[in-house]
């Protein structure tokens, strides 16, 4: 047996007493969510430039990462006062099972029901996330992805394939082939088009990075907004876009936008009137529902009824892109995408098998193969992580977080409203308004214009929350954006609220 081995054995019995280590790590009360400025000085100083020939060893890299490189990290994900990003946390079942996936490390490629049930459990984890969204089943379709930005490209790319096709089809039945299989400039040249539009309001960067990747463009990603309400959709700036017969239209809804947290349409009846139009057109209803399309969870009652608008008839788009590292509170990376058409995806992303990437089983194709649905080849088993925390705690378990995330934010914003030294933004008409529309993200800016310049970095530096700096309406801002597992409504708006005070007291 080679020394390698020994080594190997050896330290592979001390992974459980380390996974406890860390779990009680993960478990004491933290006094700051950002580490001082020693700390990152220190682990700095502390990362090796050149590698070792015979290595250090497990035990010094070990002692390397806890004392060195771990004081360093944010606590992103561990602790309720981390408001940046809408990065959620990572539930004991997710930690768990994240545990499994890197253990035994299964590619997620093949559908092979005789070597692994990986890509089985992968299928069933997207049934019960339909479930979970009260989606009808039509929608048990789609895979797991690196996060909303991937997602995103997904849901264009099927659109693009789509929307490309249904042009060609006009010029006769023999345009059957798509982007997918003659490319994007020759499909579109048989189509008779001169490009390809996303219609959207306030869409998210990763949409319009999508675009620049799929080759549609970001300077075609149009805003189509009513002037009045700039994340709500204008019909009549839309039916005008769609007549533009030389373009084929992808329509993009943000099911919860990045700094407010509102959503694009307040009711069924909107969905309908845009479905209507993209059956009309031949365009294809994409949603970018990273992490509003939780708000389906919530229970029917008036306290979330503003809320449960804005995700009605999601379920009569083409496609629903998602974060779960958001609010499913599952470690990174772990985005998903959905669609209610089974076979889209397959037209874009289909690999040209080799032998070895069949199935080799009679029942295999029941269930499609990952490399032929999305972007990798190879792929991390993120649905388990999914799986085990959908399958511990429940919808009624994901129900009561996203609850205590919106009461949260809603005392914040109430609280917020009647400070003399901030603002809340959106501007509304009343705090009833203000409320009823607070989902889980909280926006406001100092009234004062030198504190406002600087007020995320001073809250900020306390490290007692972290809140991520933006611009409302060409002004600074900052977003509090709440989505851990961990939060507690009434003790974390403690905290809260002695920052703000002592920020603004710091400012005057």
């Amino acid at each position: 047996m080679s020394t390698m081995n020994v080594d190997i054995e050896a330290t592979a019995k001390e992974h459980g007493q380390l996974h406890q280590d860390l779990w009680e790590f993960l478990n004491t009360e933290q006094s700051t969510v950002l580490p001082d400025a020693s700390s990152l000085a220190r682990a700095r100083s502390s990362l090796r430039q050149s590698l070792d020939d015979k290595g250090i060893g497990y035990d010094s890299t070990r002692r390397h990462i806890l004392d060195d490189l771990v004081p360093a990290f944010n606590l992103s994900s561990i602790s309720p006062l981390y408001y940046g990003f809408v990065t959620g946390g990572v539930t004991p079942a997710a930690l768990f099972a994240d545990g499994i996936v890197s253990a035994y490390d299964q590619n997620v490629q093949v559908h092979l029901t005789e070597h692994t049930i990986a890509t089985d459990v992968e299928y069933a984890t997207l049934g019960l996330l339909v479930d979970l969204l009260r989606l009808d089943h039509d929608w048990h379709n789609g895979t797991f992805t690196t996060g909303a930005t991937a997602s995103n490209i997904l849901g264009l790319a099927c659109g693009r394939e789509y929307v490309v096709r249904q042009a060609l089809r006009k010029r006769g039945p023999a345009n059957t082939q798509g982007v997918g299989e003659i490319g994007l400039f020759e499909a579109m040249h048989a189509a008779g088009l001169s490009g390809i539009q996303v219609l959207s309001t306030m869409p998210h960067s990763s949409l319009v990075k999508a675009a620049g990747v799929l080759g549609i463009g970001r300077a075609n990603v149009q805003n189509v907004s009513d002037d009045n309400h700039p994340l709500r959709f204008d019909l009549d700036k839309v039916k005008a876009k769609l007549g533009d017969m030389s373009k084929a239209t992808i329509i993009a809804v943000s099911c919860g936008e990045v700094n407010t947290g509102y959503f694009a349409t307040g009711g069924l009846d909107e969905m309908q009137k845009l479905r209507k139009l993209c059956d009309e057109y031949g365009a294809w209803l994409h949603v970018d529902g990273a992490f509003g399309i939780f708000g389906r969870v919530l229970p029917e009652t008036p306290e979330f009824t503003a809320i449960k608008q804005g995700c009605e008839g999601m379920e009569l788009a083409d496609s629903i892109a998602g974060d779960g590292h958001k609010m499913l509170n599952v470690p990174y990376d772990c985005g998903f995408f959905l669609t209610r058409h089974r076979d889209e995806a397959v037209n874009v992303f289909q690999n040209a098998n080799a032998a070895y990437l069949t199935g080799g089983t009679s029942d295999a194709p029941s269930i499609p193969s990952p490399l032929n649905i999305g972007l990798e080849n190879s792929r991390r088993f993120r649905a388990l992580p999914v799986y085990a925390s959908l399958l511990a705690y429940g919808s009624r378990g994901y129900q009561t977080i996203i609850e205590e995330q919106i009461r949260l934010a809603r005392k914040i914003a109430a609280w917020l409203y009647d400070h003399p030294k901030y603002n809340v933004l959106p501007e509304v008409n009343s705090k009833h308004e203000l409320l009823d529309k607070t989902y889980m993200v909280v926006l406001f800016s100092a009234k004062d214009d030198n504190l406002n310049c600087q007020l995320a970095a001073k809250i900020d530096e306390t490290r007692k929350i972290y809140v991520s700096g933006t611009s409302w309406q060409q002004r600074p801002a900052c977003r509090i954006a709440i989505s851990n597992w961990r939060v507690q409504a009434d003790r974390d708006f403690f905290i809260v609220k002695g920052v703000l005070d002592e920020v603004a007291g710091n400012g005057a």
